[in-house]
Parts: structure tokens; sequence; C-alpha cells
């Protein structure tokens, strides 16, 4: 690899790769297979990085491989293990109250946790990285009206979330 090449990797890597252990987080629930998939994913990148030849959609492949690769690592998930553990996104809260935080991101995670892959997909990628319908249906590999509807069954199965009623969910498109 070349030295400017590896450099724009190592910006990349620097600029981008919280998103995308966000982004996996959000899908798995699971901190520690978060950061395999992200790291599996920029290894990914790593290999193409110089055929990568138009520089503006970077970005969207490399959400598209970090979301492949994090629904990968959840079908190989054991039927035993259950999801959980820490969590990463910031939620809208009082910075000075840790507690009402830590709780509220224990509950979101939960919540996600019982929705199936392709609707939690859904949902991280249309409210957590604001991707619009066709951007979020390019990175699923899946039609406009997929997205739509599965983002719809989502959030109707997360406004029934008895741990949720408490939550205002105004910025998940209620």
């Amino acid at each position: 690899m070349k030295s400017e090449t590896e450099s724009d990797y190592v910006d990349f890597v620097t600029h981008h790769a919280n998103g995308m252990f966000r982004t996996s987080y959000l899908l798995c629930g699971d901190r520690r297979r978060a950061e395999d998939a992200t790291q599996e994913a920029l290894l990914r990148l790593y290999r193409i990085w110089p055929k990568l030849q138009r520089k503006d959609s970077i970005v969207a492949y490399a959400r598209k491989v970090v979301v492949s690769t994090t629904l990968d690592g959840l079908r190989r998930r054991s039927s035993t293990e259950l999801v959980g553990g820490d969590t990463y996104f910031t939620a809208e809260a009082d910075p000075t109250d840790h507690v009402s935080r830590l709780e509220r991101r224990l509950i979101i995670t939960e919540a996600l946790a019982g929705l199936p892959e392709r609707q939690r997909a859904c949902v991280v990628l249309r409210y957590f990285d604001e991707l619009s319908v066709d951007e979020t249906a390019e990175v699923l590999g899946c039609r406009p009206g997929t997205v739509k509807s599965q983002t719809l069954r989502a959030l109707e199965k997360l406004r029934l979330h008895p741990a949720l009623a408490d939550l205002d969910l105004a910025g998940l498109g209620g």
C-alpha cells in the first residue's frame, strides 16, 4: 500500500470507526460483538482500500460492510446467548443525571434487541444513523418499500414495549 493511500485509510478510520461501532452495537446490543464486527469490517475495507475508486461512496460502503458483518455475526450467535451488556450511544437526557441516562440506554437497547434483525437494522439505520429510506435500502440490499414496511412494523413493536411506555419516542417516527 502506498504511503498516501495508507494515510487516507488511517484518516478514514480515525473519523468513521466510532460511528461504525455505534451502528454495530445498536444492531447487536453487545459491546464485544460490536467491536469484533467493526474490526472485521475495517479489515475488509483495508484489504480493498486501494481498489475503492469513488472516495465519496466509501462511507456508505463502510456502513454496508459493518451492517453485513454484524448481521452475519448475529446469525451465528448461539441460541443460549442473550443480547445485552454495555451500552454505547448517547441518549438525549440531562448530562448530569448519569443513572437516568444509563437506565434509558439499557431500556432502548433491550427494546431494540427484541426486534427481528431486519427490523432492528431499519430502525438503527433510519433513526440513529439518520439515513434516508433509499440509503437504508442500499445498505441492506433491499427495496425502499421493504425498508418502509420493516420500519413501520418495528416502530409498532417498540411503541408496545412496556419499558418504553414512559420514554419519548418522538425521534423514532412517532
